[in-house]
């Protein structure tokens, strides 16, 4: 064996794999650019640590569940008329995340709403949060089947070590007795704790109409816009857009 693949199989039982894939040119950069020991230390720490952010960036992006790759790169703001780019750029800082504030977007079907909050989320991913994907309907479902088989407060608790949740299309259908009660005990445990983006076309005041009791809704209401950012989504529907265009 030579020193070379000894000084390689060396990483790898370090676990310092992107380090041994890469080491022949690493080697061969560090000669090219006359570098020192140090430099040299420096670059193969840096490779390692930029590969390994790279691999979990990959990992929680495939484990958030995004349903379509929705940027905000693609957004189209001349059709908003109620939310701008800059407002939107300001969020990336992700202080809301920090603050473990709520995003909330409200309005009709087609205006962007989850176009926005996937692209967020996407951007949250990216800067090395832990995001995960829900649509409303299937979390509801999500949750009774847990809850059926006993395991509701296991199912919360996963759910939990998200650092944001994305609720999607919440309002679209009524919702039974169960339903309301084991949503409740999801926004429960992440009050304060984790952040929210919920997209819904329906304002606070009708919220009561697919929960069927204000006793539900209003607890629900309260935790998510105790801190939240609301907005009001208005504008053309791209959907129709596109439809009456093509």
């Amino acid at each position: 064996m030579s020193q070379l693949e000894q000084t390689v199989a060396r990483y790898r039982s370090l676990r310092l794999s992107a380090a041994a894939d890469e080491l022949t040119n690493l080697l061969a950069e560090a000669e090219a650019n006359e570098m020192s020991y140090l430099s040299f230390a420096d670059r193969l720490a840096e490779h390692e640590m930029t590969q390994r952010q790279d691999k979990r960036i990959r990992r929680n992006r495939k484990m958030a569940a995004f349903p379509a790759e929705k940027r905000l790169e693609g957004f189209d703001y001349r059709h908003q008329t109620t939310i701008n780019k800059r407002q939107v750029n300001a969020l990336l800082d992700f202080q809301f995340l920090d603050e473990r504030n709520n995003l909330v977007f409200i309005g009709p079907p087609g205006v962007g709403k989850t176009h926005l909050a996937i692209g967020i989320g996407h951007k949250a991913v990216e800067a090395g949060y832990r995001v995960l994907f829900r649509n409303a309907l299937d979390l509801v479902e999500e949750l009774e089947l847990a809850e059926m088989k006993g395991e509701l407060k296991k199912r919360v608790s996963q759910l939990a070590k998200y650092d944001l949740l994305i609720i999607d299309e919440l309002g679209y259908l009524p919702m039974t007795r169960q339903a309301r009660y084991n949503l409740f005990q999801l926004i429960n445990s992440l009050y304060e704790y984790r952040s929210i983006i919920l997209t819904t076309n329906k304002d606070f005041t009708s919220w009561g109409e697919f929960f069927h009791d204000d006793n539900v809704a209003v607890p629900i209401i309260d935790r998510v816009i105790h801190h939240s950012h609301i907005f009001m989504l208005g504008g053309e529907s791209y959907r129709l857009k596109r439809k009456v265009t093509s």
